[in-house]
């Protein structure tokens, strides 16, 4: 236990004399054993601990937090997010996310029809008009001139008007028209319009109102009487999508009209399309049902037109008498400037303008809808901008106008206040603009005061709290140069705060407008940029499509060629590099014809000769993954890389400390392999490979192999799914590689175990030959790891001759047996041979693949084991797995097989598979030697594994081999590229620890009560321990093996020979959790240890067979979670029946020592999740136990170690006894 350490450590420290070591005489040869890298970082740990020692010894005896401290360790293990996550789970993009801000149809409104029914000097019947009353119409006083040129003149105005929001449309004019004139309007625009939006724009000023049955009026050829038209004609005629504009009093009349109808839409509809005609349909109204157009001479007759179209001019205009300034309004038709250049006044104040009109709308309506009616349409988003300032002006004249979708009231919104203030602001300078020319404009404070409101927000605001209102000014205001760093800055903060924000940066429209800053080529803008695509990115990827559209790829590639750059930010232009080609074919060649396969290969290679001190992990990582998906299934793009010999720069990589790293560049390596469509043929994708491919892929298998035994899941689920890929286009050679490895050995005498046929049921790591014993009759064949070689497998390989080709393989091979590969074996003993097997380094490796298959199929880990089995199904380890019976003197011999062979879950057979069984019967006895009956398990007929045996049935085996499309639907897919993916959507720029603080008060809680503990002991004089506590009775039929107290609460872990652990609560008296370590039929139990003590604790549970788990949430019923686990001790020594594992943990160094029926100690760094050293055994004995620095050996020998053990450095005291 780790607190154990630390009081051996304590009382030695304070026991020490001048904090020196021992020496011991065996000490120069032990270390020379040890790789000169693990000496110099563990000789500078030492020399912190020596200093430790001398502190400890000065100061007085009582333990303190300060003097002890030192000891406590301050590291925890295994807390990552990969470890926190289900093996399961990735991070995807919640499903409709896009739906939710990307428009699916973006609209145009392409027509416009002015319908002016004016009659200028005569008045409606139904209206009464005061004096003096409004007369403007489109700023046009109508009696200044003739009533025809006057009618001209204020439609060309109108015209105009509408022009300056939407320029490209076609406008037509129809001047007091009659019921066929309105007629031809209609059905022109809307035959030129086609699926465009036209708008119908109706000026009633000078007909009565429209009547309850919802029918404007128009006049008659000689304007003696007036005519009614419906609006559903109308409607009919104009068709959909449409707007319309009602100027003219009981205008809502209209809108109850198009409303209350039974049948929304001409000649019936269903509900279908009367849903898409409501949608497709706006309307909007300058007044109530019930309502007269207010005729204040103070405002234009047509008010309502004037705030659709004329916005700022009546704005000032009515805002000007309710102003402090006393100012003469027609200065307002002075104001300098254009309404499109911001930095005049009245373009900021158009500016200001929008941004306010835009908030209130964001602010009030539903997300739809605000889509729909401010983001769809140009001109539709304008004109119900300037319908807020409508409802506004005419509210104030006791007229509310009416829409249809209606909008809640915005009248009374704060933002108006701010309107106001900018108006003044801008007016209080008008005269001295207006007198001096050369005057300089003060430029507005309002979006200086927004950013700060927002920045604000930023700082006290979050998901719970109401959104930041001034979200749509930020939109504006990337628009100005001045402002645009800060209002990116701030943008990028709230995007960082999750993904409901960026949700609702995009929904208010921010996507247009940094796409567009990708062409701007400011330096400053560049970080900023690529973290708020980051962000966008990782909430939607289909935004990969629009940048590779407009050539924003190549802003990213620029940047990470940047040597300058931090490698932080490098990394998030890597992953937006990688989101772009992930799966989308134009932004693959994109990128590959910009040069990027190289530009990340050359990053690669610099990254382990960085002078600047920064830490690349992530941008490793990301490299190798935007790699990975760069290539992917693009034959250009793995031809380049093979010329680049990028396998051998990702092979570099596989070192890496940092698991993710790792699995990166796995999975990089793994997408090299191509997946051919008819890799499960006979005459497949083997023969369609040509010589230079099939090396190369070759060599990246060789590559892969060696990342088996790492300490990571999370690696090794990679390689599962890189050698899937392999199998499935290498399948023929797979299965006859299959074939070889389990076919029994030959039949003229009996085969010692461990040069014989090979059971895969039985763990993969103790079926391997212990490497110093070995004979040196195989020398030169590969290795899987550097320490555990394959050459008992070569020796079946070549002397069982079950390779097409071979001499006498025709009789009894699987290969001339088995109906699914007896073909390519009969046509490559014709032909002399198979190509692919001409050498025998081809024939290792793809043994070598079926071996790691089979590991990996036994791996502890679920997830992984059940990649392991696709692996073997798609490699053809079903098919090849024949029973082949000896017909040597009549008789049937058997054939040793390994004891206790491990059960796994069945995996489902894979459809249109048939098999042969074959008939065994048992061999007598006594026909071993006895010599070799002390070494071998007892004969038995070679049996199927567990973990296939569901696929293999007893009628017979099929002559048709699977279809490749169904063995491709079994390709297991990747994990690594998601679940890195997750990291960006999360905060980035202040990551969110809400128990931060509780977890500090825990754990200084802990190390006090630590102290104490340790103080205890060193002056207690307790010499027997004599009050029980507590007693549980476990049930358990084969006894309790290992127990383990925990050091704060009162609860201690059993576990018994069947691996079943136990969590007891003494205090309580009950067992709290109950679960199975593993589901394997091999148990046994070697040690529980604590990991993190003063943390959330794991427990650690060893078993016997070398496999290491670790578990989280193991006090909390039935939610515990496996961590991680992996095979910390391979292989054992010759004629041992099992591994025997011992093991031992350290928590501060954070190193697994681990051993067994080995002649090595075996280091990992949990850190790192890696094997750092093999420390050899002084002793030909195995150890039997690694516990508190001490290695015993069956021999007698005792291996014990100094406190310098604490960090890895062995000082080996032997002593017999």
């Amino acid at each position: 236990m780790a607190l154990g350490d630390i009081v051996l450590c304590r009382q030695r420290s304070m026991n020490s004399m001048g904090g020196g070591h021992l020496s011991p005489p065996g000490l120069s040869h032990l270390a020379s054993n040890l790789p000169l890298e693990l000496i110099d970082d563990l000789s500078r740990r030492n020399q912190v601990e020596d200093a430790h020692h001398l502190a400890a010894a000065e100061e007085d005896s009582s333990c303190t937090n300060e003097s002890g401290a030192t000891f406590l360790p301050n590291t925890s293990y295994l807390c990552d997010l990969r470890h926190d996550a289900h093996e399961a789970t990735v991070a995807v993009s919640e499903p409709g996310v896009v739906s939710r801000w990307r428009m699916k149809d973006r609209m145009k409104t392409g027509w416009v029809a002015l319908c002016m029914c004016l009659n200028i000097g005569v008045d409606p019947p139904d209206v009464i008009k005061i004096s003096p009353c409004a007369r403007l119409e489109c700023w046009i006083d109508p009696f200044s001139t003739a009533s025809v040129k006057a009618l001209e003149a204020i439609a060309k105005n109108l015209q105009t008007q509408y022009e300056r929001w939407q320029p490209r449309a076609r406008y037509k004019v129809s001047l007091d028209p009659t019921v066929e004139d309105v007629k031809k309007l209609c059905l022109s625009c809307r035959k030129n319009a086609k699926g465009e939006r036209v708008l119908f724009h109706y000026n009633g000023h000078g007909v009565p109102k429209p009547t309850v049955n919802g029918e404007i009026w128009v006049f008659n050829k000689n304007f003696t009487q007036y005519i009614p038209l419906s609006v559903y004609d109308l409607e009919l005629w104009l068709g959909n999508p449409s707007i319309y504009v009602f100027d003219c009093s009981a205008a809502g009349m209209i809108v109850n009209a198009f409303c209350e109808r039974s049948e929304w839409g001409s000649g019936g509809a269903s509900s279908g399309s009367l849903t898409s005609a409501m949608k497709e349909c706006i309307l909007l109204a300058a007044c109530g049902a019930n309502e007269t157009l207010p005729q204040n001479s103070e405002l234009p007759a047509d008010v309502f037109t004037s705030c659709l179209t004329t916005p700022i001019k009546i704005a000032l205009r009515w805002f000007c008498p309710r102003s402090l300034l006393q100012l003469d309004s027609d200065l307002i038709d002075r104001i300098p400037g254009r309404q499109n250049d911001r930095k005049t006044p009245l373009g900021e104040l158009n500016w200001i303008f929008t941004a306010i009109t835009d908030t209130i709308a964001w602010n009030v309506l539903p997300r739809e809808l605000f889509q729909r009616l401010f983001r769809q349409d140009l001109l539709v988003a304008s004109l119900f901008r300037n319908f807020l300032l409508a409802e506004r002006i005419m509210r104030a004249a006791n007229c509310c106008p009416v829409s249809y979708p209606r909008l809640p009231p915005t009248h009374q919104h704060p933002m108006w206040h701010a309107w106001d203030m900018a108006a003044e602001i801008c007016l209080s300078q008008l005269p001295a603009l207006v007198d001096d020319p050369n005057a300089e404009f003060q430029p507005s404070p309002f979006f200086t005061e927004q950013l700060t409101a927002f920045e604000v927000w930023l700082d006290h605001g979050s998901e719970r709290k109401k959104p930041p209102e001034q979200l749509p000014i930020v939109l504006q205001v990337l628009l100005s140069q001045s402002h645009r760093f800060r209002a990116l800055v701030l943008l990028g903060r709230f995007l960082d705060m999750g993904a409901w924000a960026v949700d609702l940066a995009l929904s208010v429209g921010i996507f247009p407008y940094v796409l567009k800053l990708l062409q701007t080529t400011a330096t400053d803008l560049r970080q900023i940029l690529v973290f708020i695509w980051t962000k966008i990115l990782a909430l939607d990827k289909s935004c990969q499509v629009d940048l590779v559209k407009d050539g924003g790829h190549s802003y990213f590639i620029h940047f990470l060629e940047n040597p300058d750059i931090h490698a932080e930010q490098r990394a998030m232009a890597a992953y937006v590099l990688a989101v772009i080609v992930d799966g989308h074919q134009q932004g693959q060649h994109a990128c590959i014809q910009a040069g990027l396969i190289g530009i990340c290969l050359s990053h690669i290679q610099a990254a382990p000769n960085a002078l600047d001190g920064q830490t690349e992990p992530q941008l490793l990582q990301w490299l190798c993954l935007c790699l990975g998906k760069l290539w992917d299934g693009v034959v250009e793009g793995v031809s380049i890389a093979l010329h680049d010999d990028a396998p051998a720069i990702l092979g570099k990589v596989l070192s890496e400390p940092q698991p993710e790293v790792r699995a990166a560049a796995v999975f990089a390596l793994g997408t090299l392999l191509k997946v051919r469509a008819d890799g499960t043929s006979s005459e497949g994708a083997d023969n369609d490979m040509d010589e230079d491919t099939s090396a190369a892929e070759q060599r990246i298998a060789n590559l892969l192999l060696t990342v088996l035994w790492d300490g990571s899941p999370l690696v090794r689920a990679e390689l599962a799914v890189a050698l899937a890929r392999l199998a499935f286009s290498h399948n023929r050679m797979f299965r006859q590689a299959a074939a070889a490895y389990l076919k029994p050995p030959s039949h003229s005498a009996v085969v010692p175990y461990g040069t014989g046929y090979r059971n895969p049921g039985y763990p993969y790591s103790s079926q391997f030959t212990y490497a110093g014993l070995q004979s040196d009759s195989d020398q030169g064949l590969q290795t899987l790891d550097g320490g555990t070689p394959y050459r008992s497998v070569m020796r079946i390989v070549r002397s069982s001759g079950s390779l097409s080709g071979s001499p006498g393989s025709s009789g009894n091979s699987p290969l001339s047996d088995n109906p699914v590969l007896g073909e390519s074996g009969g046509n490559a003993s014709s032909n002399g041979g198979s190509r692919q097997w001409k050498r025998s380094e081809e024939c290792n490796m793809y043994v070598q693949c079926i071996m790691a298959a089979y590991a990996l199929a036994r791996d502890s880990f679920p997830r992984v084991a059940s990649l392991g089995r696709k692996v073997l199904r798609i490699g053809g380890a079903d098919s090849a797995q024949v029973m082949v019976s000896s017909r040597a003197g009549g008789g049937v011999v058997g054939y040793p097989r390994n004891p206790s062979v491990s059960a796994l879950p069945p995996t489902p057979a894979m459809a249109g598979v048939l098999h042969r069984s074959t008939s065994w019967v048992a061999s007598s006895s006594g026909t071993l030697a006895s010599t070799w009956r002390i070494t071998t398990p007892p004969p038995s007929p070679p049996t199927r594994p567990a973990f296939l045996a569901a696929g293999m049935t007893t009628s017979g085996l099929s002559a048709v081999s699977p279809d490749a499309a169904s063995i491709a639907t079994l390709l297991p897919e990747s994990t690594i590229y998601k679940w890195s993916c997750g990291h960006f959507s999360r905060p980035l720029l202040e990551p969110s620890h809400d128990d931060e603080e509780e977890i500090i008060a825990r754990r200084e809680m802990r190390e006090k009560l630590a102290l104490k503990g340790i103080e205890r002991c060193q002056h207690s004089s307790v010499s027997k321990v004599s009050d029980q506590i507590g007693s549980l009775d476990t049930q358990s039929d084969v006894g309790t093996k290992a127990v383990l107290l925990h050091p704060f609460k009162p609860l201690v872990c059993s576990a018994d020979e069947n691996e079943t652990i136990r969590i007891w609560d003494y205090d309580a008296n009950e067992v709290i959790n109950t679960f199975e370590n593993h589901i394997n039929p091999d148990k046994g139990i070697s040690k529980l240890c604590l990991l993190n003590e003063l943390d959330d604790s794991l427990l650690l549970v060893g078993s016997s067979d070398g496999s290491v788990r670790v578990w989280k949430d193991y006090t909390q019923k039935d939610k515990h979670r496996l961590a991680t686990s992996w095979q910390a001790v391979q292989g054992h020594r010759p004629g041992a029946r099992g591994v025997s594992a011992v093991v031992d943990w350290q928590q501060m160094t954070g190193y697994l020592y681990a051993s067994g029926q080995i002649s090595f100690i075996m280091a990992w760094d949990l850190d790192r999740e890696q094997l750092v050293s093999r420390i050899p055994s002084p002793s030909d004995s195995y150890v039997s136990a690694l516990t508190k620095f001490t290695a015993g050996c069956m021999s007698g020998c005792l291996s014990d170690a100094s406190c310098t053990c604490d960090y890895g450095i062995w000082r080996w005291l032997c002593q017999d006894l």
